[in-house]
């Protein structure tokens, strides 16, 4: 048999055929891989095709033959991701807000390359991006992969920080003075990217939101906050910070209906503690750092919820609510005749 052009990719090329075209649903006779190999430039027959398989299965491939009738139909079984496995890494690329849409568009296309091409279609057909809220910073890859970079060298960086203004742009705060923190893990919560570094002037650990991080650069300069760093729980602080906002964190009773006990179950995990109060109500205590976030969840959720201690949070809470009746009871200033 006359070797073609390209006879030395051939493994490469017929490893290439099984992930991309066979899945547990679509399979390929020996002459289909054939001929696939002869467009490709390399020659191939049945004899050398066996044990070009044997040698994918002895390299980890799951190479299945099933037969129909007379006939040997072969495709790739188990990989490394599952079409849901993908599907979940697609929906969370999907949710993020921090990855702006053409990003979104391009990792997806990568994530279906993880499946064969018919699986890939399935995916295309479930992926919705557009009208989802994105962000539009197009430097939060490159400024991720400077946090990355600082951390795994032990330095601090420097960054301005911004917000939004009425214009719908973001402006940088601190009437544009830049910002000099200690960087020492990135957090996911809440379909955003922040970073939890230390403030030596303020001598604490503070959360920054990455999408609205800019002109990052890394100082050489050693990090600092160590101590404080390890101090925390990272899935305990995520919880307690509602939104991320920073608060004082306190042990706070709640008193509530039976039916909303799922509510913090959710939001806060099945240790916390629950003391039936009557037939009616039980009350729970949770750890949260006290916000106006998280004031407002506890709003939201209705009368059937009642902070009972602290008395400290009890007072802001009523404060709060004051302040929100205040805002729609305000006497309006009344027209001229």
């Amino acid at each position: 048999m006359t070797k073609g052009t390209n006879q030395k990719l051939k493994m490469l090329y017929l490893k290439q055929i099984f992930e991309e075209e066979t899945d547990d649903q679509h399979s390929l006779t020996l002459q289909n891989i054939t001929e696939r190999l002869n467009s490709l430039g390399v020659n191939a027959d049945r004899k050398t095709l066996y044990q070009d398989f044997k040698e994918l299965k002895r390299y980890g491939m799951d190479i299945i033959a099933m037969q129909e009738g007379r006939t040997w139909n072969y495709h790739l079984g188990s990989r490394d991701f599952e079409l849901p496995e993908v599907k979940l890494l697609v929906d969370s690329v999907q949710a993020s807000k921090f990855i702006n849409e053409h990003k979104s568009d391009t990792l997806i296309r990568k994530l279906e390359k993880l499946v064969s091409h018919y699986e890939g279609q399935e995916l295309q057909r479930q992926v919705y991006i557009f009208g989802r809220i994105k962000t539009s910073n197009k430097r939060t890859y490159l400024t991720i992969d400077t946090i990355f970079k600082a951390i795994n060298e032990n330095y601090q960086i420097q960054f301005h920080y911004c917000k939004w203004n009425i214009h719908k742009e973001l402006e940088k705060r601190r009437d544009g003075s830049s910002y000099t923190v200690s960087p020492w893990c990135l957090v996911w919560d809440n379909e955003n990217y922040y970073l939890l570094g230390y403030d030596a002037l303020d001598k604490k650990l503070k959360h920054y939101r990455v999408d609205k991080m800019m002109d990052i650069s890394i100082l050489r300069t050693r990090r600092l906050g160590r101590d404080a760093y390890r101090r925390i729980d990272m899935p305990e602080y995520t919880q307690y910070h509602f939104g991320m906002y920073d608060g004082d964190v306190e042990n706070v009773t709640i008193e509530l209906e039976n039916d909303l006990i799922g509510v913090f179950i959710d939001r806060f995990g099945k240790k916390i503690p629950v003391t039936p109060v009557d037939d009616d109500h039980v009350a729970v205590t949770i750890t949260a750092a006290i916000s106006r976030q998280f004031l407002g969840w506890i709003f939201a959720l209705g009368p059937g919820v009642k902070i009972t201690s602290p008395q400290s949070v009890v007072l802001a809470m009523r404060r709060e609510g004051e302040r929100i009746a205040d805002a729609y009871t305000a006497k309006q200033q009344e027209p001229k005749e």
